[in-house]
């Protein structure tokens, strides 16, 4: 069984429901689900052009993405992980809330409350531009966390909501680690050191995140893969090297499949193009793994932080 830590299946949502389609998840269960995904983060994500309304877009796909959950039969928001262990054992697959990027709270912690009350349980601080609470990779200021950054995850931790370090730059990264002491995970990232991409992290940031019990999950963009030609195998490469360098229990999924979208350059992960391909990763996981690291890898790690943040 998968634990998909990212996907940005809410835009689609959205984008399909606007077009007046309903039951979206359940009438895409076969390609989006059905090859053993037994829970997935949803994270909502403020496309560029939505940036200046970014509260109104958020709360638009939010309410698009929890009517479509309740017109479903196989799938539950989830906002604990005995709710999550509860779903899958109900034969149907668990949906956390995330948001990909601060930009839906604006300035406002009061919203952050908001959103958590509505199911949020996993914050990517920022996306990869800058927002209120910091900068992204791609800034090229190199600010870190804003007052306001180290106000929201100071609110964070007193909610239960799971900080995500993917996406945000170095500087931001070592200081959202200097202001909790809180496990965190990065959902989707690769090792830099097999891939030189701004998005993917450094030997002492994957070691850090282990020293703190969180999770990095190996993310399947195949400009984070490699940047001539990325496949299955070198995305297992990066897994092997993380589960090397810190250890099995801090490594997990999450996949980042983008396949969907508008916009999509076409490009993927050669012989991991999408969701049918999971099976074809886990047989090689079981090339690389005992059965005991491999369900820590596939699901178990993340369960474990989850717990201990979220509860």
């Amino acid at each position: 069984m998968i634990f998909d830590a990212h996907s940005d299946l809410p835009t689609f949502v959205y984008d399909e429901r606007a077009n007046g389609r309903n039951r979206v998840l359940e009438e895409n269960f076969e390609r989006f689900f059905a090859p053993g995904i037994g829970a997935r983060v949803m994270a909502i994500w403020t496309r560029p052009d939505r940036r200046s309304n970014a509260t109104v877009y958020g709360l638009e796909v939010l309410n698009a993405f929890i009517r479509d959950v309740e017109e479903s039969e196989r799938f539950e928001l989830v906002t604990t992980v005995d709710g999550m262990k509860r779903t899958i054992e109900g034969g149907r697959v668990a949906l956390w809330l995330g948001l990909e990027g601060g930009e839906p709270i604006g300035e406002s912690i009061h919203l952050l409350e908001v959103f958590h009350l509505l199911g949020l349980r996993v914050l990517t601080l920022t996306w990869s531009l800058r927002n209120a609470i910091g900068d992204g990779v791609f800034e090229r200021t190199g600010g870190g966390l804003t007052n306001f950054g180290v106000e929201v995850v100071g609110k964070a931790e007193e909610l239960g909501i799971m900080m995500d370090l993917s996406h945000i730059n170095e500087a931001g990264f070592w200081d959202a680690l200097e202001v909790t002491s809180f496990p965190v995970i990065a959902s989707h990232s690769n090792a830099r050191k097999l891939c030189d991409h701004p998005r993917n992290l450094t030997d002492e940031q994957l070691k850090v995140i282990a020293e703190r019990d969180g999770v990095v999950g190996a993310v399947a963009i195949p400009s984070f893969v490699h940047r001539e030609k990325p496949t299955l195998e070198r995305y297992v490469e990066h897994i092997a090297y993380m589960v090397d360098l810190v250890g099995y229990k801090h490594v997990g999924l999450g996949f980042d499949f983008v396949y969907y979208l508008p916009g999509w350059s076409g490009r993927s992960v050669e012989g991991f193009e999408d969701e049918s391909r999971i099976p074809a990763l886990v047989e090689r996981l079981g090339e690389n793994f005992s059965e005991k690291e491999v369900e820590a890898i596939t699901f178990k790690n993340f369960e474990r932080v989850f717990e201990r943040v979220v509860g």
